[in-house]
Formats: C-alpha cells, sequence, structure tokens
C-alpha cells in the first residue's frame, strides 16, 4: 500500500483514514466535494475534471491523518494529559423540560448553544440535523434562532460532515458555535489556523463524546431488523425522549417501530469506519466544551437527561458559567473521578489504539500520527491477552478485511 501516502486528501482517503468532516472540502471548495458512501461513510471527492491529487491547507487540517496537543498544554493535566486539558468537571441539564426530555442526555449541547445566541455570544450555530430530503442522512445548517437550534436537539449517529460547511461560519456577520464530534472540531480549529476570518467568526466549540461513526448502511439495517422498510421511513431518531432512549423511526403511514438504545448501537457499532478504531479522541479534546454521558450512574430508561460537560478552555468557562447565571443550565460540580467512571472503557480503548497503530504500521499500512496525546503508558496498563489482541488481532483484521485496499476502490457512492 506504498501508493497510498499521506500528503494528499486522495491518499489520505485511500489509507482509510478519512473521518469524513469535511473540512477539505471546504478548504478546497474548487477542487472536492462530500458524498455519501453507504457501506463507508462520508468521502471527498473530486469535482468533475479534477484529475491531480489534493494537497496543502486540507492535508494540514486533516483531523484522520494526525491530531497533536501544542507541547506542554498537558504538563500540569489532571490523569497525566490521559483526558486531554480539564479545567472542570459539570454534570448539567436544560432547565427547559421539553428540550431536556427531547435531548439524548438533558439537552445540554442544544440549551449552551441557544443561549450563546440569545445572550449575544454568537449569531448562530453550525449544527447537523436530520435531512429535509432524506431522514436517514444527515445535514449541516447554521441556525441563528434559539427556536431553530433546539429543533435540531438529538444524537444522529450516521455520516456527517460539519466542517464541510464552515463557509457559513466564514461568511457570518458576527461570531459562531461551532457544535460537532471530537474530529470535527479538531478539523474546524486546525482550518481556522490557515483562514484569519473563520478564526475570527469560532465564537466556541462544543464538542460531543464520540464512540465512532457508523455508516449510512448501518441505519439501514438497523430500520430493517424492525420490520420496516427505510424507503417508508420519515423520521429517525437514534435516541432522546427520555434518559438514554429508544431508537425509533416512523413512516409514511404513520407506523412507528422502535428498539432500546442498547440493542440498535450494538448493531450500528458492526458498521463504523475504520478511521474510529484508530482513534484516541472520543471525548472533544480540542473543543472549548465537550459533552458526554454520566454512564456512573444506573440507568433508569425514560428518566430525565443529564450530561457530563468537561470544561477545557477559558473560553468554555465564560459561556459555561453565563449560562448557569441566566438560568439556562442547572447542574453542579463534580470530582473529576467521575469522568474515568463515566466512560470506564475508554483508557483500555486508548492503549488498544496505540497497539493499532503500531500493527498498521507493522503491516506496511499507512498511520495517523499523533503528538501530546498520551497512549503507551494506557497501552503497558493492558493485561497482556489485550496487549495482544490490540496488536495481533488488528494484524489479522488487516489481511482479512483487505485493508491495505484503497478504500473506495470498490465502493458505490451515494
Amino acid at each position: 500500500m506504498s501508493k497510498h501516502d499521506l500528503d494528499s486528501i486522495e491518499g489520505i482517503v485511500d489509507a482509510r483514514l478519512c473521518t469524513g468532516c469535511g473540512a477539505c472540502a471546504y478548504l478546497h471548495r474548487d477542487r472536492l466535494r462530500m458524498a455519501d458512501v453507504p457501506g463507508v461513510g462520508r468521502r471527498p471527492l473530486p469535482i468533475v475534471g479534477i484529475t491531480t491529487r489534493t494537497t496543502g491547507e486540507g492535508v494540514d487540517a486533516c483531523p484522520g491523518r494526525a491530531l497533536s496537543h501544542p507541547p506542554g498544554l498537558l504538563d500540569d493535566a489532571p490523569f497525566r494529559g490521559e483526558w486531554g486539558p480539564i479545567l472542570g468537571l459539570y454534570e448539567c441539564w436544560s432547565t427547559d423540560s421539553d428540550l431536556r426530555h427531547r435531548g439524548s442526555s438533558g439537552g445540554v449541547v442544544s440549551a449552551l448553544a441557544a443561549h450563546a445566541v440569545d445572550a449575544g455570544f454568537a449569531v448562530g450555530a453550525l449544527q447537523v440535523r436530520a435531512s429535509r430530503t432524506d431522514p436517514l442522512r444527515n445535514e449541516t445548517v447554521l441556525n441563528r434562532t434559539c427556536e431553530d437550534i433546539v429543533a435540531a436537539a438529538g444524537s444522529r449517529y450516521a455520516p456527517a460532515s460539519p466542517c464541510e460547511r464552515l463557509d457559513l461560519v466564514e461568511e457570518a456577520e458576527g461570531p459562531c458555535v461551532v457544535v460537532g464530534k471530537p474530529c470535527d472540531v479538531a478539523a474546524a480549529r486546525r482550518a481556522a489556523a490557515a483562514r484569519p476570518r473563520l478564526e475570527e467568526r469560532v465564537a466556541v466549540t462544543l464538542g460531543i463524546f464520540c464512540a465512532g461513526t457508523p455508516s449510512t448502511e448501518a441505519t439501514v439495517e438497523a430500520i430493517e431488523r424492525l420490520g420496516v422498510d427505510p424507503a417508508e421511513v420519515t423520521r429517525v431518531d437514534y435516541r432522546g425522549e427520555g434518559w438514554p432512549g429508544e431508537f425509533r423511526v416512523e413512516t409514511t403511514a404513520g407506523d412507528r417501530a422502535s428498539m432500546s438504545y442498547a440493542e440498535a448501537w450494538g448493531g450500528l457499532t458492526k458498521k463504523r469506519q475504520w478511521r474510529c478504531l484508530v482513534c484516541p479522541d472520543h471525548t472533544g479534546e480540542f473543543a472549548d466544551l465537550s459533552v458526554g454521558d454520566p454512564w456512573y450512574r444506573p440507568v433508569r430508561d425514560g428518566e430525565a437527561g443529564r450530561s457530563l460537560v468537561v470544561l477545557r478552555t477559558e473560553r468554555g468557562r465564560d459561556l459555561l458559567e453565563s449560562a448557569f447565571a441566566h438560568g439556562a443550565l442547572d447542574g453542579v460540580e463534580l470530582p473529576l473521578e467521575r469522568l474515568t467512571e463515566s466512560q470506564p472503557s475508554l483508557g483500555a480503548t486508548r492503549g488498544a489504539v496505540w497497539g493499532r497503530r503500531l500493527a498498521m504500521l507493522a503491516m506496511r499500512m499507512p498511520a495517523p500520527r499523533y503528538r501530546g496525546m498520551p497512549a503507551f503508558r494506557l497501552w503497558w496498563r493492558l493485561p497482556a491477552r489485550a496487549k495482544a489482541g490490540s496488536t495481533l488481532g488488528t494484524a489479522r483484521r488487516i489481511v482479512v478485511r483487505d485493508l491495505r485496499r484503497p478504500e473506495l476502490e470498490s465502493s458505490e457512492v451515494g
């Protein structure tokens, strides 16, 4: 696979390291467009007539190729920097009872974004919502009213490319909130470093904890397991209406069907893109505020949701304190240990990623580069069987799944 370099967008895609964030399509609008490959994810494809490889800003911004914290940033961070920069940990929920019920875990991301607009921190929020023309897919919008921001509430466990529409932020009349998965936020930060106007327009970033992006095909299969024809579906909700909520669909005939969150997620995870399996950042380390589930709590289906909020920057602190002061959020500060208790497997996962990356290099497969993100010591702590699984198991997977073959070589673009 030596022909697949990581110095071009096409090489990154070939090497299966694309996250689908869309930053390259934003930075190279004259060359690339994002498209959904149903069994893979969102991918940048060349505009008709473009035959040369894409290099430059898009490659530099790509979170699939590399992630890094500045030297010294994590020297005094809690947990020896293994969870990124942390200035505080909170458990929060929206004070709007309807939003709290509808949101996946308390409506906190939507409440923060809406408050940012209401309080004058921002003129809009770049968000992902269900496509108005295809409920199985996502679209990115810049919502400018609290009503529109709240209407987009809810998890979307399907491919999305929020950075593809960073042009909406760049061209806005004032600063904006950017909401996305960890890789999306990292890409937005890097893209802003290349575009001063965008840097001026990013008011605050909200990162959503992520365990990987399932393909559109995964959603189709989940719907079919309910005995529903995907072509008849008019609405898909992955979670919400209580914590953690159910996977729910509605059809053109008005019929409804659902399954538990655990059952749905168990199936969706089988169709995650490869890059997600070698990602060290599941908690939004590059965001101003990152938000996830407080899994340390016993799950009681349908109860009012709550979120963990990780405070990572002073800019995030300003927004969070304002949301508390103006009554948009309620909540309490938590001991930092609640973070590890809520995500008990992530330390092991990050250690396994170090082993998987080692296996990729040993198998002559291009691998992402990570700097300032401690991982080796987490791998070293793993039991011997887990160490072997992360390396030898990955090597076997590379062979069995033929992962050295270019990702889009035989895929059908949607």
